[in-house]
């Protein structure tokens, strides 16, 4: 019995094993009712899940160490390349050809004789007239050795003529949103034609323009000297090479007149009959003095197409887009031959370093070796193609009948290659990379990961406002509670120190609140989708600029390939991958490959618009104004570039860690972006001897009060200003005297001479004695007095005519308030009850100007029939240093200035460029 109960039991046992239903029934026995019954097996884990976490094969960490050389080598070499300038040459001729060669030692010659030798040449002064002879004679020696090389080869059809052009005239010129006025009297350019001689080759001509002047606290050796020498150097190395002859002429304009609101340009514009005859203009400024010169203007595709030439290529569409828009506030000759030609062309100018722009410390031992032979080189690739027989001689010809507009997209990269494509082609790229994507977005991926990816296209977004507030936030505290603005300004690279761990911290945060309002499925997701998201952010912003017919779109363009093609890659290498592993494919997967190719584009273009843009932008807000918010310019943009340049990375790598390490990222950079903060607010000077901060003082003597003032200003708004004005004032105003805070508007007339650029400024006013038994020669001379003055009952109208006396004072200046209903201005009077304002310029010993004006009188208001005029101008012999060599300063304005530039000196260590200038002026009714 038991033998057969121990039998039944373990057949029971062997039906349990095999159906648990006819166990309990036919042996329900305790031990088999104890059974426990096997639990469930637990739910299969989304295979996303697993997959994510084996998509990063290497630790994070390890992953960055990987990348970071990336991070380092393509920025360096491309920043590298892209300052990167030619081997300057220093002889006339080649060595081993014997052929003419640009010299840059000679063009820093002509430069060092008009800047160092002459000096300040600014409009009206003896050095503006000692400038005007150099050039003159320098242009009389190109056409002696043209003759000498015609008569040694008769053959030769080459033709040199030279003109000193004087006239007088007047124009309008728009500024800041301000109209002014200007008047010019006697002012002269020098200009020479190369042509082979005949009609049909002067038919037809390409203008080269330089100006000669430079600005009142500047000596100019690189605005504008260095391009004036460019011009000669460029003509005499045309002139000889032998068998060179222009199909179409060349004219050199070298411009007496620019600083003063392009007064010369507009006389030859208006006025020369060689003007007539120009088809394109190409303009050479400058605004720094390092660096590879720029195009940042061209207003033709026949002339783009011409830029195409040159062997060292600095342009991007993007900076036309910046120069067309107002951001920056500045200007050139070539709004005159716009304005008044309908001339196409270029406008090039060197701008790196332009902390010395418009300083005293604009010499020539400060230009950068090799920015000269950068310049000539270029400009002289774009003049022989334009004219030589060989170029594209039907270029100009063709710019007499129809100017294209330009319409193509180009940029260069790493000032080597150049790239130019038409509109029509830029849309259908994006339509083959739009077509690409949507064809990769459909192939790919599952519709989950499909409405991840959308979702993570707004984490992008959230991540590129955080950003922006990340760097805004810490832009405010600097400014106003550190009140430590402008930490940055002696290097431009250093924005990316302080604003950049903010703008890191805020994408970052973004990212992790996307991540904690998302369930582990789309948590799993959101490394491939993130990096798919930054595709479609940079394809659909390169449609929208390109709709709005911005050039820029080209950068978005470019980024969008690169992530293309990356995320390409990374589906082949996933294909691959699951074809080993013999098992489905999993397409979110992210190789560290992937990530290298995605950051190529960024890195390089990124790292080359990053530096164009803030060596542009940052000595910028050092002269942009107090109440401009600089310190918020420089954060957001700072903050922009750091997404563009990184986000490809930094964004689905985010995703790579745990939520909590997510977390701790952002608290840490966070943490050490307030110790940067600190480090820069109390650790740092943002003024240095070759970054200065820019200060303008005026020593004002009001001949019509018997007053004198001294009047400081300054253009930026960093910390400090009141306490070096209270230290002028201890030491300067003898019997001290508080300074007084002056508000800038169009009814303030203490700073006209240089309206509306005063506008910007941030000025102070200090009372000063009169000097001891001084009487002033100015009294009786420099007055504005009404002749022919006549008043009409009838049409209650006054016709009056100003007469303004100013010997010995240039860049005089006037203002008033009237309705004016005709003038003797080329341009028409304002609507109106208007505030006018006037400026003059002209050529060293003129000593008068005039105005005719008819003006509207009320009946009932009466008192608007006399004018009260605000004048001033500044004493030819009072400025400091622009008169440190001249042997007879005038009046006791320059001996004050001399001690309070060397008071400055000593006290700042040299961190302040003073514009130092002498005035008189008054007011009058007439």
């Amino acid at each position: 019995m038991s033998t057969t109960r121990s039998s039944t039991t373990t057949s029971s046992s062997n039906q349990t094993s095999t159906s648990s239903t006819s166990t309990s029934e036919r042996a329900p026995t305790r031990r088999v009712a104890r059974s426990p019954t096997p639990p469930p097996p637990p739910p299969p884990q989304p295979a996303v899940a697993v997959r994510s976490r084996r998509s990063s094969r290497l630790s994070p960490i390890l992953s960055l160490l990987l990348l970071l050389p990336l991070f380092i080598y393509l920025p360096w070499q491309t920043t590298k390349h892209h300052f990167a300038l030619p081997t300057p040459k220093t002889e006339l001729y080649n060595v081993r050809t014997g052929l003419p060669q640009l010299s840059e030692k000679a063009i820093l010659e002509h430069s060092r004789v008009l800047s160092e030798d002459i000096g300040f040449r600014t409009v009206g002064t003896r050095e503006h007239a000692l400038g005007d002879q150099y050039v003159h004679e320098q242009a009389l020696r190109i056409q002696k050795e043209c003759e000498d090389v015609v008569k040694k080869a008769p053959t030769r059809k080459l033709e040199c003529e030279v003109w000193r052009q004087e006239g007088s005239g007047t124009h309008r010129f728009d500024m800041m949103g301000k109209p002014v006025f200007k008047v010019y009297e006697n002012l002269s350019n020098i200009i020479i034609r190369i042509s082979n001689g005949t009609p049909a080759g002067k038919a037809h001509a390409l203008l080269l323009n330089a100006h000669v002047d430079s600005t009142v606290p500047s000596p100019g050796a690189a605005d504008d000297a260095l391009s004036v020498g460019i011009l000669f150097e460029i003509a005499r190395n045309l002139v000889h090479t032998p068998g060179w002859e222009p199909a179409h002429s060349i004219v050199f304009l070298f411009n007496n007149a620019e600083e003063s609101l392009q007064d010369g340009s507009h006389l030859f514009a208006t006025q020369h009959p060689l003007a007539n005859l120009v088809r394109a203009v190409i303009n050479l400024e400058a605004a720094g003095n390092t660096g590879p010169e720029i195009l940042f203007q061209a207003t033709s595709e026949e002339m783009i197409q011409a830029y195409a030439q040159v062997p060292y290529p600095y342009a991007t569409v993007l900076a036309n887009d910046v120069f067309k828009s107002g951001i920056i506030l500045s200007d050139t000759d070539f709004r005159q031959f716009e304005e008044y030609r309908n001339l196409t062309g270029l406008d090039m100018a060197v701008v790196g370093d332009s902390y010395l722009y418009h300083t005293r410390k604009d010499l020539v031992k400060n230009i950068q070796p090799g920015v000269a032979q950068h310049f000539a080189e270029n400009v002289m690739a774009i003049v022989k193609h334009l004219t030589s027989p060989l170029g594209a001689t039907q270029v100009l010809p063709s710019l007499a009948r129809q100017v294209t507009p330009p319409t193509s997209i180009y940029f260069s990269v790493v000032g080597k290659y150049f790239f130019l494509y038409s509109v029509q082609t830029a849309w259908k790229v994006l339509l083959v990379v739009l077509l690409a994507s949507m064809s990769l977005f459909a192939g790919t991926t599952s519709p989950d990961l499909r409405r991840t990816i959308w979702k993570a296209t707004g984490g992008v977004l959230g991540s590129l406002v955080g950003a922006a507030l990340g760097a805004g936030v810490t832009a405010s505290i600097m400014a106003k509670i550190l009140e430590a603005g402008m930490s940055w300004f002696s290097k431009e690279t250093s924005c990316f120190v302080l604003y950049g761990p903010p703008a890191l911290a805020g994408a970052l945060a973004a990212q992790y609140f996307l991540v904690a309002r998302s369930p582990p499925t789309e948590i799993a997701q959101f490394e491939y989708a993130t990096l798919f998201a930054i595709h479609i952010v940079n394809v659909f912003a390169a449609i929208i600029l390109q709709v709005f017919q911005l050039g820029s779109s080209s950068i978005f363009t470019l980024f969008s390939f690169g992530s293309l093609f990356a995320l390409i890659l990374n589906t082949f290498l996933n294909a691959l991958g699951n074809r080993s592993r013999r098992r489905e494919p999993d397409w979110t997967v992210i190789h560290l490959a992937t990530y290298a190719v995605a950051q190529v584009v960024p890195l390089v273009v990124g790292s080359e618009m990053a530096v164009g843009l803030l060596g542009i932008f940052v000595p910028l807000t050092g002269r942009m104004g107090e109440v401009a918010p600089v310190e918020h310019i420089i954060a957001i943009m700072t903050a922009l570039l750091g997404f563009l340049i990184s986000a490809t990375t930094v964004l689905p790598f985010s995703h790579r860690v745990r939520r909590s390490a997510l977390l701790l990222a952002v608290l840490v950079v966070s943490l050490f972006s307030a110790i940067t903060m600190l480090i820069y607010a109390y650790g740092s000077h943002p003024f240095d001897a070759m970054h200065q901060k820019r200060i303008f003082v005026l020593h004002f003597e009001d001949i019509t009060q018997k007053e004198h003032h001294l009047h400081l200003a300054a253009a930026d708004g960093a910390p400090g200003f009141s306490e070096l004005v209270q230290g002028v004032a201890t030491k300067f105003s003898k019997i001290y005297q508080q300074p007084v805070p002056v508000m800038m508007d169009d009814n303030n007339a203490d700073w006209d001479i240089i309206y509306p650029f005063s506008q910007f400024l941030t000025p102070y006013k200090i009372p000063l004695p009169k000097p001891y038994n001084y009487a002033s020669p100015f009294t009786d001379t420099f007055t504005v007095t009404a002749v022919h003055d006549v008043f009409n009952y009838r049409s209650n109208t006054r016709s009056v005519t100003l007469l303004i006396d100013h010997p010995g004072i240039i860049w005089t200046a006037i203002a008033f308030d009237a309705h004016v209903l005709e003038w003797s201005l080329s341009s028409p009077p304002l609507e109106g009850y208007q505030r006018y304002h006037f400026k003059e310029a002209s050529f060293y010993g003129t000593t008068q100007w005039k105005l005719d004006l008819v003006l509207s009188v009320p009946p009932r208001h009466p008192e608007r029939s006399k004018l009260r005029v605000d004048f001033m101008g500044i004493i030819e012999k009072g400025s400091w240093p622009g008169k440190k060599l001249d042997k007879h300063p005038a009046g006791p304005g320059i001996q004050l200035l001399e001690k309070l530039d060397e008071h400055l000196f000593k006290s700042t260590d040299d961190s302040v460029d003073a514009m130092l200038l002498s005035c008189v002026g008054g007011q009058v009714i007439v």
